[in-house]
């Protein structure tokens, strides 16, 4: 399958415009992301507590998440077919640039990262001789984009390989402030052209091209037409991989996907201090009147995250969720979850997906 829009990442060409978007704590490991590259997208992993299901994730967090990124990585590339696989790196994660440096060592075509300004990432490239990770930072706004650019070329002289610029639609954690997130929300579209004017400034500056993707609420091959005629290159879609058998989360996540209502999804303030969209349940209903859920943290994962003063540990919250045990748990999503009827296979959805692009 070609591509029609003509992605291209620091040089690689994927066969088609669609980025698989990383999904944290389990939702998108080797199965998801190796089943993407191989119908030509690009696969990603997501880093954020991808040792969970290692024996010793609670006594050893560091080494646990350090053993399972490169076990993922390795089994992603192995059953891709030769694909384009890449990880997301949450900028607010305590280990950073532990994950970044072993996802480099382990010869991964990218690194996505969002959550904060990664502004020293070029920084670990050179820590790994010969190197050809592409680097694309995830934006909310022109404004950061610029920041980052700048940022990279004056104390890198390296230029972003890509950006992906997320609206406020999207599942998970979110950059925007919670009072941003009502009914009068920012458009994806508007936000979308606003980077793009400063993505023209960059290359006017720098002499560099400088592709664009857009990510948060892309559903379907209409919404991806769209923003390709906007001079977007590419989609990032997250949600609707969820609902796919090749999904590394639990049959009941997917379940509670298919039978989500309107009415179910809510912006959650994060205890790691970032606004959040989920499916409401009874643990959200029990944290929003105000209960403490007691937990023990195993190792400060989230720099802004204070564990004294939260009213329960989101990495296990999301975790048990992920892996079914949704009474202890909840489940991020994207605002587009009540669209999803079925689940289907990888090969069918995107087959779905580039029927009208």
């Amino acid at each position: 399958m070609q591509s029609k829009c003509g992605l291209n990442i620091g040089g690689l060409k994927p066969g088609i415009p669609i980025i698989q978007g990383g999904m944290g704590v389990g939702y998108s490991l080797h199965s998801l992301s190796s089943a993407v590259a191989k119908e030509g997208g690009i696969g990603v992993i997501a880093t954020a507590g991808i040792g969970c299901n290692e024996p010793d994730f609670t006594t050893n967090y560091k080494g646990a998440n350090a053993r399972a990124l490169r076990k993922e990585i390795r089994k992603a590339k192995e059953l891709s077919g030769g694909g384009l696989i890449g990880v997301n790196i949450l900028g607010a994660l305590s280990n950073f640039d532990d994950k970044a440096l072993i996802s480099i060592e382990e010869g991964v075509d990218f690194i996505f990262s969002g959550a904060g300004l990664p502004l020293k990432l070029p920084a670990l490239l050179s820590k790994v001789p010969n190197s050809h990770t592409r680097l694309v930072p995830i934006v909310s706004s022109g404004r950061a984009l610029d920041v980052i650019a700048r940022t990279w070329m004056k104390h890198y002289d390296y230029f972003p390989d890509a950006a992906i610029v997320e609206g406020p639609l999207a599942g998970g954690h979110l950059g925007y402030k919670y009072d941003e997130l009502g009914d009068n929300m920012p458009k994806l579209e508007d936000i979308f052209l606003d980077v793009l004017k400063a993505a023209h400034h960059l290359r006017d500056t720098y002499k560099r091209d400088l592709r664009l993707i857009a990510a948060g609420g892309i559903f379907d091959s209409a919404d991806i037409r769209k923003f390709l005629d906007l001079g977007a290159a590419g989609v990032q879609m997250g949600t609707r991989f969820v609902a796919t058998h090749e999904a590394d989360a639990s049959l009941e996540v997917k379940e509670l996907y298919l039978r989500t209502r309107p009415e179910d999804v809510i912006i959650i303030k994060s205890p790691v201090g970032m606004p959040g969209r989920a499916i409401n349940n009874s643990f959200l209903e029990a944290v929003a009147r105000g209960e403490k859920i007691p937990f023990k943290c195993p190792y400060h994962c989230i720099k802004t995250c204070m564990p004294s003063k939260s009213p329960y540990c989101i990495a296990f919250a999301l975790i048990n969720a992920v892996q079914g045990r949704l009474k202890d748990g909840f489940a991020f999503t994207g605002s587009n979850v009540t669209r999803i009827k079925e689940i289907v296979s990888v090969h069918d959805l995107i087959n779905e997906l580039m029927s009208g692009v």
